[in-house]
């Protein structure tokens, strides 16, 4: 079957190299399709100067991006201090601070364990943030003030791997909307030295991990590889519990109408909480909303019955 016949959702673990753009890494992907094209997004951008797993969602998994944008993440860094950057990274105008003091690795400890839990934490001026509907890192570039407030975020864990002044090498275990460049900044600032990310590298976004990536090399990005590595979109949303359908039920659900939470059985943590709805054949067929004061699940959000890979383990190669 040609490659325009074969309908396709779901999504591809990629490794990006350092100096690509994710829409370079979409762009790449596009090109091993024929026409018609499918929808191709991505979900996390990494910055060129980062590398690593960046999740290419295809077809009708593009509108589950948010939901693997969502998931917890892991980074591997290399903080550089003694210096600054007006981009908060090695890409960035870097500018020597005049005589740092040189921390102690007690000193490092104390910094990096301020930056964990749940903190308000400043983004940068140049990320792809909104600000009066233009992009941030636009308003940077045009030399304009950019104003952004701090966001809660969620930094599980940072272990520190190795320090060797002017060089620190960290873990980073992270939720979404975390900006491992802001920690860098800050940890500097905490130890009164400056700091900026020289090497990035994302080895986890959920299930999706480093040693299942496949290369973004055009080479390898082939449109066979790619259906032999398609994952299921059921692995968008593994950090909730999942309720395999009957034909009928599955039939109201697909007319966007609530069913019977009593049918299942529903503990806590899923009573009140977001679930995910299998049709009969085990596909994910909606998001929806478990609501134990009316005893209904209400779909929110209903995805279109397509061709999609059967479920894969996140340590499937």
């Amino acid at each position: 079957m040609p490659p325009s016949a074969v309908p396709l959702s779901g999504f591809l673990n990629v490794d990006k190299p350092i100096g690509l753009t994710s829409r370079d890494v979409v762009n790449r992907v596009v090109r091993a399709f024929r026409k018609p094209k499918p929808k191709v997004g991505h979900a996390g951008t990494l910055d060129p100067l980062a590398s690593g797993v960046l999740v290419v969602a295809i077809g009708s998994a593009t509108r589950l991006i948010e939901q693997v944008q969502r998931q917890p993440k892991t980074y591997l860094a290399t903080i550089l201090l003694g210096a600054t950057s007006d981009t908060l990274d090695a890409d960035g105008t870097i500018t020597p601070v005049l005589d740092p003091p040189i921390p102690s690795e007690a000193q490092v400890r104390d910094a990096l364990a301020s930056q964990v839990g749940t903190i308000d934490q400043l983004p940068p001026a140049y990320s792809a943030l909104r600000v009066d509907g233009k992009r941030a890192y636009d308003l940077a570039r045009e030399g304009k003030s950019v104003e952004l407030a701090p966001r809660p975020v969620r930094i599980d864990q940072i272990s520190l791997l190795r320090y060797e002044w002017p060089h620190l090498e960290i873990s980073v275990d992270c939720g979404a909307g975390t900006y491992i460049r802001s920690i860098a900044r800050d940890v500097g600032d905490a130890l009164g030295c400056g700091g900026l990310i020289a090497t990035l590298r994302r080895t986890r976004i959920g299930p999706f991990l480093e040693d299942d990536a496949i290369s973004a090399d055009p080479e390898f990005l082939t449109f066979e590889a790619i259906v032999g590595r398609l994952r299921s979109p059921l692995d968008a949303v593994t950090d909730r519990p999942h309720l395999l359908l009957n034909a009928e039920q599955a039939a109201a659900i697909g007319r966007g109408q609530a069913i019977e939470a009593t049918a299942f059985d529903l503990t806590a943590p899923s009573v009140g909480e977001e679930v995910a709805l299998l049709a009969p054949d085990g596909s994910l067929l909606a998001l929806a909303k478990a609501d134990p004061t009316s005893g209904l699940i209400q779909p929110r959000r209903v995805f279109a019955s397509s061709s999609t890979p059967s479920s894969r383990s996140s340590n499937s190669t």
